[in-house]
């Protein structure tokens, strides 16, 4: 995943239907960063032996990594820089582990001019099979009036 060449859309920009993807290989480096920097150390995550007698048989991502991979699309990709979250409803519906691909997906469902608000379904895949599904509002900023 890069954010290297971030996309800028205002919200004159924008329609319905429109998508963006970027898509990360969860290392185990990225699970133990995520856990020192949240604080969540919840053995599911970090305790391979402790999981091995789970119904998962293993270690799993915290759900809410796959989840920051939408945050990257929103701030980096569609709406893009600028965009400010209003809000964020996820399910998770699947385990990420490591070694897995995610692909994390943005695309406009409805556009509220008076307040600069759009919403996008959102949603994490592995291998085609949706783990996360969402739906996130934010606020995008208007183009610049010219000088």
């Amino acid at each position: 995943m890069s954010a290297a060449d971030p996309t800028l859309y205002y919200f004159e920009d924008l329609t319905e239907g429109m998508t963006a993807s970027l898509a990360k290989t969860v290392s185990e480096s990225d699970i133990y960063l995520f856990a020192g920097v949240t604080m969540d150390t919840n053995p599911a995550h970090v305790n391979e032996e402790y999981m091995k007698t789970s119904p998962f048989g293993g270690r799993i991502a915290h759900g809410m990594l796959a989840a920051g991979f939408i945050s990257a699309v929103l701030g980096t990709r569609l709406p893009g820089p600028g965009a400010i979250y209003v809000g964020q409803s996820l399910r998770f519906k699947a385990p990420v582990r490591i070694g897995d691909t995610v692909t994390a997906t943005a695309e406009v469902t409805s556009l509220v001019p008076a307040k600069r608000f759009v919403t996008l379904r959102t949603f994490c895949t592995v291998a085609g099979k949706v783990v996360v599904d969402g739906e996130a509002t934010v606020m995008v900023p208007a183009r610049p009036a010219s000088a």
